[in-house]
């Protein structure tokens, strides 16, 4: 029999109110508890007003959303086949020689377009707030002000605040392994923004607690240049740092992420982290549409063997699970003891495969 399309949407909007008041109900509880998080943060600071810190909470949200999304799915989608099952919906709809597939067709579907939403519309408007939030936490709750670092067509750039005024250093290439960099310029300014000196340099070498610029041609204020075969300017920074610095995946959207992991690598910086990430959002629908398969798999059984609390605690346990598992799997990404995209698709891939198993072994249709 072919599911109608009143059935169908009669279905689709089923799961979609359960899966969105799951949604939102896990969203409301993560915000009093990250907005209770940053008031005990905030309760020695002096620029931690009440304002100031419900707005951060509230940037904060949709970077969280896109974490919670695929419990929420999980969840509701559970929710959404017990209450179906328990009024003998689905029940009459199989006498009727629905099977488990056509039914289970409106939530993929609705699943495939929530997480398609997620990737090209909600993940852009999450980066640009939590990129907002990390300023906030920077400059409110850690005081950390110190330096700034970009990478951009031109190479790489290095803005670093020092006792007496800041230094800025650019660099062409750079060579990640041994801290070294190529083609260098430093530009020295003192209290004021005056300017002190320039040095321009063939490489530099990040040691400990100073940079080692070899080959240089130091350029004072008033214009006359001196060679020097080692220059040492003192910096608080360390590669870990540098690394640390760049732009957080988070804080970038999907349709940024290409061209950035690009500059990355022709900087001579290892985009491993970047490319993780984005390959994990274009994995993000098939895992929201797996977390259905897998929330069938729990919710259907209950029309045969009873037990409602016992299978409703193995779909959490096993939603625990996957999210244990995928931090193992993506950091062996990060490591690169496995290919990123291995790491990104695999455990939406596998928590598909299991759904369809299950499926087929309880299902005759």
């Amino acid at each position: 029999m072919r599911l109608s399309w009143t059935l169908s949407a009669y279905f689709g909007r089923q799961f979609t109110f359960w899966v969105l008041g799951t949604f939102c109900a896990i969203m409301a509880i993560v915000f009093l508890l990250d907005l209770i998080e940053l008031l005990r943060r905030g309760a020695a600071k002096e620029n931690a007003h009440f304002a100031v810190l419900l707005q951060m909470a509230l940037l904060k949200m949709p970077h969280m959303g896109q974490q919670i999304l695929p419990f929420a799915m999980l969840f509701g989608s559970m929710m959404a086949f017990t209450r179906l099952t328990r009024t003998n919906e689905l029940v009459v709809a199989r006498a009727a020689g629905v099977s488990v597939w056509q039914f289970l067709m409106p939530a993929i579907a609705v699943a495939l377009l929530i997480g398609a939403f997620k990737v090209a519309v909600f993940n852009p408007i999450a980066s640009v707030m939590i990129a907002r939030f990390n300023v906030l936490e920077d400059t409110i709750l850690r005081n950390r002000v110190d330096s700034f670092l970009s990478v951009g067509q031109g190479g790489l750039w290095i803005r670093e605040r020092t006792e007496t005024g800041q230094n800025v250093l650019h660099a062409r290439a750079t060579r990640q392994d041994d801290a070294e960099l190529a083609n260098v310029l430093v530009m020295s300014f003192g209290r004021n923004d005056r300017f002190e000196e320039r040095i321009d340099a063939a490489r530099a070498r990040l040691h400990d607690g100073y940079w080692e610029l070899l080959d240089a041609v130091v350029t004072s204020a008033v214009g006359r240049p001196e060679l020097r075969d080692r220059v040492r300017i003192p910096t608080r920074l360390t590669i870990e740092n540098i690394q640390d610095s760049f732009a957080s995946p988070e804080t970038m959207s999907f349709w940024e992420l290409p061209g950035f992991i690009r500059i990355l690598e022709n900087a001579g910086f290892s985009a491993v982290k970047h490319r993780l990430y984005w390959h994990a959002l274009l994995a993000s629908p098939l895992l929201l549409t797996a977390m259905v398969l897998i929330a069938a798999t729990f919710s259907l059984r209950l029309t045969r063997r009873g037990s409602t609390l016992a299978w409703a605690a193995s779909g959490l346990f096993f939603g625990f699970v996957l999210y244990f598992v995928t931090d193992i799997v993506f950091a062996l990404g990060l490591s690169a003891s496995i290919p990123a995209v291995l790491a990104a698709w695999t455990p939406a891939t596998v928590t598909m495969l299991l759904g369809m198993t299950s499926l087929l072994h309880l299902e005759d249709g």
